[in-house]
Parts: structure tokens; sequence; C-alpha cells
């Protein structure tokens, strides 16, 4: 089974002769006997540690992979878990501000619904009052004349003396604690309804265990991807809008019909009295309830896109570029180079940024919401503010010098008969 023999040749000058072995089976080396495990050459063992060594790398390689998967997950997570906390908090803060509301409104109501019945009960008890008086005054006129003994000043002063005439119905104080509950509890439960609602949330990552190999990140490709459901399913409330030409800032110039705005640094001519000092235009039509959706192309980034109520105003206050979202009465999303702000009544919601140049907006009168969305490579809500809204909304928008807005039209979409004329309103 081992066979061996002498190298052609033997080494001369007093050194030993060499030989080579030869082994022929598939054994380990371990099993060759001790005496001749010495005559074992050199390679064959580097051989086995290069096996040996190869495996390891390939367990390290999975190793290595396995743990970029988890460091991917945590970081999807610490994302997701800081995404959720910004949305709960929104929603909490919304959730109070128009708890404050609705309860000064509803204090308000009863304070006048309380007001109006006490004086109807005031008049009533007026009315009542009078009549007693006249009853009293009729009863002692009629014994007056009862204790009188000259029968011709009997039949004199009869003649004189007139009954008070019936008092007629009188109309009860309209207090109702139920009615004043219904519309506190309708109210409450709408709010609870936007507190739960989950439009916006953001879903937790997969397991780790379910994570395939991860794919470096490449670039968008320019080509507009296939109609996502959640897209279509917007689509049911589309809109055509239109900038109004009157709101426009000097610097923004309008085109293809009104449908497209540039901002160029030649200004136009003198604006109007209702156009805007900053960079901004808004639509020529607004609305005042139901639902309604809308997309807008944005050449770059360095846009804001929002809705405001009718006075927003029309001149610079504070250092900020825009008024959108500064103040009370509008709410806004400017989408920067590598991030995006939600502001609303000064305060901003730094979110992540915003991939591609395609955005949807989708306003909920009915249920208090607006509603960002980033519609490439698919259609991914961005973030959602929740309000009870109570003037009609404008869609408004500001860009960046050198930056194109071109809101997008859909030849199917119409808007419903009762809003046709609401939604066509000159600004």
């Amino acid at each position: 089974p081992v066979n061996w023999s002498a190298l052609p040749g033997v080494a001369r000058g007093g050194g030993a002769p060499h030989l080579q072995l030869f082994v022929d089976r598939g054994e380990d080396f371990t099993a060759i006997p001790g005496p001749l495990l010495s005559l074992v050459p050199w390679w064959a063992p580097q051989a086995q540690l290069r096996a040996m060594l190869e495996v390891s790398q390939q367990q390290a390689t999975q190793a290595e992979r396995q743990l970029k998967e988890l460091q991917q997950q945590r970081s999807q997570i610490q994302s997701s878990a800081c995404s959720l906390a910004s949305v709960i908090s929104g929603k909490f803060s919304c959730l109070l501000q128009a708890l404050e509301m609705r309860r000064a409104l509803a204090l308000k109501d009863i304070k006048v619904t309380e007001t109006q019945a006490l004086a109807q009960a005031q008049d009533g008890e007026e009315r009542l009052q009078g009549h007693l008086e006249a009853l009293a005054s009729y009863d002692r006129g009629v014994r007056d004349l009862l204790e009188l003994l000259d029968d011709r000043t009997f039949l004199q002063e009869s003649q004189l003396l007139v009954p008070p005439g019936p008092l007629g119905p009188l109309t009860p104080p309209q207090w109702d604690e139920d009615q004043q509950l219904a519309g506190l509890k309708e109210s409450l439960s709408r709010l609870c309804d936007l507190l739960l609602d989950e439009g916006g949330h953001p879903r937790a990552p997969a397991e780790a265990a379910d994570l395939g190999p991860v794919a470096a990140p490449g670039p968008l490709a320019p080509v507009p991807s296939p109609v996502c459901p959640l897209r279509r399913k917007l689509w049911q409330n589309y809109r055509n809008l239109t900038f109004d030409p009157d709101s426009a800032n000097r610097h923004l110039h309008l085109s293809r019909q009104d449908q497209q705005v540039k901002h160029r640094h030649k200004p136009r001519d003198l604006a109007g009295p209702s156009s805007f000092e900053l960079w901004q235009v808004r639509c020529a039509q607004s609305f005042r309830n139901g639902r309604h959706y809308w997309e807008v192309h944005a050449s770059n980034h360095s846009v804001t896109l929002g809705v405001a109520y009718p006075d927003l105003t029309r001149h610079r206050q504070g250092p900020h570029t825009d008024n959108i979202g500064r103040g009370p009465s509008s709410w806004g999303l400017c989408v920067q180079e590598d991030r995006a702000q939600a502001w609303h009544n000064g305060e901003a919601q730094l979110l992540p940024g915003v991939s591609g140049q395609l955005l949807g907006m989708d306003l909920d009168l009915a249920s208090g919401c607006l509603t960002f969305y980033s519609l490439e490579p698919k259609a991914q809500p961005l973030h959602t503010f929740h309000a009870i809204f109570t003037q009609p909304l404008y869609p408004v928008f500001w860009l960046l010098e050198g930056r194109t807005l071109t809101l997008c039209h859909r030849p199917e979409a119409r808007l419903p008969p009762e809003l046709q004329e609401e939604a066509s309103e000159p600004s």
C-alpha cells in the first residue's frame, strides 16, 4: 500500500541519500505509521491546510454577509421606529390642538344655547308675572265692587271693570342636553378616527431571517415605473388644476395653458395687487369639501408644495423664502436636495429625502387629512397632516430660480357636479 523509491542519484559530499515517498491511497497522513511520517514530503500537509483555509474563508464570507444583513435590519428598525414615533407624536399634537379647538367651540355653543334658553325663560316669566298682576288687579276690583252699597255706583263701576284676557301659549326654553352631547360625541369620534388612521403609518421592515442578499443601490431609471395599485386608487379623485396668473410672482412665467410655471431671472411686467411678493403661485381652483388628488412634476429639488386658506399673506414675513406652512393658515412640504420638511404653523418635521421628481397630494376634507406622496419608483406616503379645515383650500407652490413645476393632467379626470363651481372659484 505504501510505495517509495530512491531518487535518481545520491547526494555526495557526505550528505545522506534523499528519498521520495509516494502515497497511493487517499487516507489522511495521520494514518501513516510514525516512522514513515517523517518521510512525508512538505507539500502534502500544505494542500490540506489550503483546503481548510478555503472552507474558513467561505464561512467568514457568509458570516460577514449575515452581519451586514443584521446591521441593515437594525438600521431599518431604528428608522422605522423613529418615523413611527414622529408620526404618533404629530398625530397626538394635532389631536391635542383639535381637542382644544373643539373644547372652545363646545363651550361657546353651550353658552350661546344657554343664553337663548334663558332669554326664552325670562320672556315667559315676564309674561306670567304681568298676567298674575293683571289677575290680582281684577280680583281687587271685583272685591271692591262687591262691598259697594250704592246700586247705581255698582252698575257704573262694573261696566268699567274688564277681566284680563287669556295668556296664550308660552314658548318653552329650547335646552336639550342630549343634542349638545350628540354634536360633541360626533366631533370626538371624528378626532379618534384621525388618531387611529393608518394613512402614512410606516410599516416595520421584514424580519432579518427573510432578508435576501443586500444589493448596492443604483441610480433610479428615468423611465417611469408601472402604475402601482395605490396610485390607481388615488386617481379615482384626480383633479386637473391650473395656476392662477394673477397670483404668480413677477419672476414666475406661466405656459402650457397655465399648467406649467418656470422661475426666470428676468421678471415680467409689474405684478398685480394679488400676486405674491415671494416666489410663489397658487392654483385657480379651491376646495371646500370632498376628496381631491393631483400630481406635480418638479424639474429638480428646492421646491415647496402645499395648500393654504384664501387669507395667506402675499408679503414676506420673517427670514423664510416662502410662507407655506409658516403660519396656521397653510400646510406645506419643502423638498430639498437630501431631505424634506413638513411645515405647519411655523413648526417643521424632518423627513427622509424624496426620490424622483413626481409628487402627489391627496386632500380629504371629510376626514381632515392632507397626504403628500412620492410617486417614483412607486407611490409612497411621505407625510400626512391631520387638521379640521374651516375655509376653502387653494393648492400653492414655491420654486427656486431655474426650477419648473408642471401640473399633470389626466384626460379622464372630472370634477363631481356639486364641486365644479367651487373648484373653479376665481381667486
